[in-house]
């Protein structure tokens, strides 16, 4: 920095010019930005995996597929009731990412509920996450997110391995292409985040998603979808599960590479681990806090690097 004389010789500092006060403004709201929307991803990877308990509490009243028509019924009409979105101004390519974004929203959740009806959690959601991994190495050009990636899976694998003993393999198929829909939510997610205001196209998309699982709960389901306390239920799971989640993770892929995203959702068994244990009273050992740890050092340098 340089400096001016004063009128008693002692040089005074000049002062920095607007540039570099507009270019530090822009650096700092930057930085504040990316740690708002780190928290906001954490947050709904919590929601989601509190309401991931819930709906184990509700499988036996109305089944895999009821728990999901619940969950994205109640989750499209909050979102719509919130949002209301408007529908006319938008391009037949706007209108394509909100159909696909809502045939991946319905895809996903209703293959991993198929799946953890046949195979246990643990190996369900280390199968399923190789769809974001695969996402994070593909997208990424920085040689380092190989090892992120890799300590990530490790963790990962490390979580789920009491699991994999006498996997059933329709389960297994299932939680494999809900993998590969969780990628592809990733990517869809932040298209839609860019072509709509707020949440507007989340809002459309459940709708999408909802009307295409109405069907199959209905089927699955029947008349239990009406019980009192069914409904209460699938409502929290709705909350918690979908629109905090779902509406947080849009935002926050305004602000965050896809690519770093995909590497923080390692933070989904860790947290399914803590639910577990809370509200299911799932003992954690040795094994699962290292797993947890190994998966928290590659989300931290996934976004720190990102």
């Amino acid at each position: 920095m340089g400096s001016t004389p004063s009128a008693g010789g002692v040089p005074l500092p000049v002062p920095p010019s607007p540039e570099v006060l507009t270019a530090e403004a822009a650096a700092g709201a930057g930085a504040r930005g990316r740690i708002a929307s780190v928290a906001l991803v954490i947050g709904g990877i919590v929601a989601l995996q509190f309401g991931a308990s819930v709906a184990v509490l509700l499988f036996p009243r109305a089944g895999a597929l009821g728990v999901v028509t619940l969950r994205l019924v109640v989750a499209a009409l909050v979102l719509l009731v919130a949002c209301r979105p408007r529908v006319r101004g938008y391009t037949r390519g706007d209108w394509g990412t909100v159909l696909a974004f809502g045939v991946a929203l319905a895809g996903m959740n209703s293959l991993f509920y198929q799946a953890i009806d046949r195979i246990p959690l643990g190996a369900g959601v280390t199968l399923e996450f190789l769809g974001p991994l695969i996402l994070s190495v593909a997208t990424s050009r920085r040689l380092l997110s190989l090892l992120w990636a890799a300590l990530a899976f490790g963790g990962v694998a490390l979580l789920g391995r009491a699991g994999f003993d006498g996997l059933n393999l329709v389960g297994a198929g299932y939680a494999l292409a809900a993998g590969g829909l969780w990628a592809a939510y990733i990517l869809l997610s932040a298209r839609t985040g860019q072509r709509f205001p707020q949440a507007d196209g989340l809002a459309l998309a459940m709708t999408v998603a909802a009307v295409l699982s109405l069907p199959l709960g209905i089927v699955s389901a029947g008349t239990a979808l009406l019980n009192p306390v069914t409904l209460g239920l699938g409502a929290a799971v709705a909350l918690l599960s979908s629109v905090l989640p779902y509406t947080l993770e849009l935002l926050a892929l305004r602000k965050l590479p896809a690519s770093g995203f995909a590497v923080m959702m390692s933070l989904e068994p860790a947290a399914a681990a803590t639910a577990g244990f809370l509200v299911l009273g799932q003992a954690l050992g040795w094994v699962e806090v290292v797993a947890i740890g190994l998966v928290v050092v590659a989300s931290v340098g996934a976004v720190r690097r990102g």
